[in-house]
């Protein structure tokens, strides 16, 4: 059989340890990791298509705090209370569809509010914004 442990992997183990790295041995294994290379960039590839619902975050550029409220076309709703001028909240998961996002500040009798279309695999930014009116801005990251 074998004369020796070192003999068996001599046979057996594909890869040689020289100065220069790993080598491989035979052609025969250089088919074999680029078969497994393809289908780990496959795999890969499968595994980052999946869409992920809209995420919302609130940027408030006034002198006020400030509550918005996020409606979905799916009757859920949203609450971001008590976001501090120039504050910026954490991203939250919404369905895709229409949103109505309509914020109340402090010291303002104007509620604004805007209605826009979230789709999958999007992030969105709604802005506060500052002026003589109170106004929602929408961005996309």
């Amino acid at each position: 059989m074998y004369k020796s442990a070192f003999e068996f992997i001599k046979i057996t183990v594909p890869f040689v340890l020289t100065a220069g790295g790993l080598k491989i041995k035979g052609e025969n294994m250089k088919n074999i990791v680029g078969t497994f290379l393809c289908l780990a960039l496959l795999i890969a590839i499968i595994g980052c298509s999946e869409e992920v619902n809209p995420k919302f975050r609130v940027h408030n550029e006034r002198s006020d705090k400030a509550n918005v409220q996020i409606q979905t076309s799916g009757g859920n709703t949203i609450n971001i209370n008590d976001v501090e001028p120039g504050q910026t909240t954490e991203y939250q998961f919404a369905s895709e569809g229409n949103i109505t996002a309509t914020a109340g500040i402090q010291n303002e009798s104007v509620s604004p509010s805007k209605t826009f279309f979230a789709s999958k695999d999007t992030r969105y930014t709604i802005v506060i914004k500052t002026g003589n009116i109170p106004s929602l801005g929408v961005d996309t990251d």
